[in-house]
């Protein structure tokens, strides 16, 4: 297991959690990787943070946008200067288990396979454990994907080397889901899940999820901007998704005893 992973990190303003992000990559037990840093025009002090990682070790790059250009327009700039067999993504404010590197790596190469992703948990602003677990499916498939976002971005780890770098379409929201259907559909392998704890997910108070027509429109546009769906077989798709979301997936997010 020496093959690199590219792990792509977009920063805007997060002076209060982007160290502690940034720690998590260094705790990996996995060690052969480069962490692509990729400030987004921060105005806070987000950038002389990140540098001193910088210095003290050379598998951290680090680049800068005059202006502000959004989190996929960051994502596709750290995929193009990705040099790893794989690549990765972690937000600046998520946390990564120390083993979830070694434990992917092992599954791609055991079960020949282009793309896994994991379970994992949510902590508040401060880190604090909010005792909810986000299960993942055991396999996953481009169909079932369809229907739902089953991949948490801060899990997903895909072969390039096999399935070429995947860029993220310029829609304000769902990107990485995008980003995700795109991998199953060039690997035609199904997802393999990891069924421990491998991230920890940042919980905010304005997050997708609790404005219900924010989620209307932007997974709409999942099926009709991003796949190119036509208007009928949008809407179509679009119940298929909140169905699965409110009476599937849901099953999946449970209380940690």
């Amino acid at each position: 297991m020496d093959q690199l992973v590219s792990i792509v990190t977009p920063i805007f303003n997060k002076e209060k959690v982007i160290e502690e992000t940034i720690q998590s990559v260094l705790n990996q037990t996995y060690t052969n990787w480069e962490l692509l840093l990729v400030n987004d025009a921060s105005s806070d002090n987000s950038s002389n943070l990140v540098k001193k990682f910088v210095e003290q070790d050379e598998r951290i790059k680090y680049s800068e946008f005059s202006s502000n250009k959004g989190a996929a327009e960051a994502r596709n700039y750290g995929s193009k200067m990705a040099k790893g067999e794989y690549i990765a993504f972690l937000d600046a404010d998520d946390l990564w288990h120390k083993t979830k590197l070694e434990i992917q790596i092992q599954a791609l190469n055991e079960k020949n396979i282009d793309v896994c992703f994991g379970s994992y948990e949510m902590v508040d602003s401060k880190s604090n454990p909010l005792n909810i677990k986000v299960h993942t499916l055991p396999v996953l498939t481009y169909n079932k994907l369809l229907k739902a976002n089953y991949i948490g971005n801060l899990t997903g780890i895909y072969n390039c080397k096999n399935l070429g770098k995947i860029y993220t379409k310029d829609l304000k929201k769902r990107q990485d889901w995008l980003l995700w259907i795109e991998a199953l559909k060039r690997s035609q392998k199904p997802a393999h899940g990891i069924s421990e704890t491998i991230a920890y997910y940042r919980k905010s108070d304005n997050s997708l999820s609790s404005n219900k027509v924010n989620l209307i429109k932007h997974n709409f546009n999942v099926y009709r901007k991003g796949l190119r769906f036509n208007f009928v077989k949008s809407c179509f798709y679009l119940l298929l998704f909140f169905y699965e979301h409110f009476f599937v997936k849901s099953r999946l997010i449970k209380s940690i005893a």
